[in-house]
């Protein structure tokens, strides 16, 4: 029979074990929560628009942008249009410029929500510069483009059918140099 100590010890040790686990496999099973609900403003990845499956609803609304760096990176980004009226279930794409303002080439990447946080389940990107890593040479300027759609399901949704407008935010945060030299 096993000593009271060792059973103790050992319940102590799968617990650590569980633990360590469970810490290790929180962050992306969190960011699968998020992007299966749009929690948080979490926006939804799309192969294509549902316009040409579903059709259009005909119903408009107003998608804003917004646009933010990190003081560490030496970029100058900005939204090409401030607001649009779009569609819903159609595929509509919009642009931001970047321009790094420094001496040396800049590698950045963005993180991105959409406001209020209800709606980041019915706002869907199929292309994004998001999606990677932007590396700027001294002095360039690049137009970027996202391209997506809000769901028509937002229309019928009793947490969201009152939104008019939604705000796509991202903002711009400079790569660690270490990981990008590998």
């Amino acid at each position: 029979m096993i000593d009271r100590n060792l059973r103790t010890a050992l319940i102590a040790a799968a617990g650590v074990v569980s633990m360590t686990g469970v810490g290790f496999a929180s962050v992306p099973l969190y960011r699968m929560f998020c992007q299966a609900t749009g929690f948080g403003g979490t926006t939804q990845r799309a192969d294509a628009a549902p316009g040409a499956i579903r059709g259009a609803t005909g119903q408009q609304m107003t998608v804003a942008f917004d646009s933010n760096t990190s003081t560490a990176l030496p970029w100058r980004f900005t939204p090409d249009q401030r607001s649009m009226k779009v569609s819903l279930g159609e595929r509509e794409m919009a642009f931001f410029t970047a321009r790094n303002n420094s001496d040396k080439p800049v590698t950045g990447t963005a993180t991105f929500n959409v406001t209020p946080a209800q709606a980041g389940k019915y706002f869907s990107k199929i292309q994004c510069f998001c999606f990677t890593e932007q590396t700027l040479q001294p002095g360039e300027e690049m137009r970027m483009p996202v391209v997506y759609f809000v769901d028509p399901a937002i229309a019928t949704d009793p947490d969201a059918r009152t939104v008019q407008e939604i705000t796509l935010s991202y903002t711009f945060y400079p790569v660690d140099s270490a990981k990008a030299a590998s």
